[in-house]
């Protein structure tokens, strides 16, 4: 089933963010993952939202989730990630026999 990673996160440390910005889609695609929406300036409609921008990846389940996520790729740049952001990820199921369709799906 086709999982989602929700990441929102409030950038503090803008160089170290575009280090980790310019390597992350080579790695995504390496694993199969697919970068449906970066905002880094989402409009919010309802509620308080205290991040600056966030991102939608889709996976083909989260088996290849966990692939990318702690593959060594994905750890070695994401330690810029780690140290130039605060924020948060939230690994959410799609509907059964919908797959997502990215942009390079």
């Amino acid at each position: 089933m086709t999982v989602y990673a929700l990441a929102q996160i409030r950038v503090h440390d803008r160089a170290r963010y575009d280090r980790y910005a310019a390597a992350f889609l080579p790695v995504l695609a390496k694993y199969r993952g697919r970068l449906l929406a970066a905002d880094e300036s989402p409009q919010v409609v309802e509620g308080d939202w205290p991040y600056d921008k966030a991102v939608l990846m889709a996976f083909d389940d989260r088996e290849s989730f966990r692939a990318w996520a702690d593959s060594p790729e994905y750890r070695e740049i994401s330690r810029d990630r780690v140290a130039a952001t605060d924020g948060m990820v939230l690994l959410l199921d799609g509907l059964p026999g919908r797959p997502a369709r990215g942009p390079d799906a």
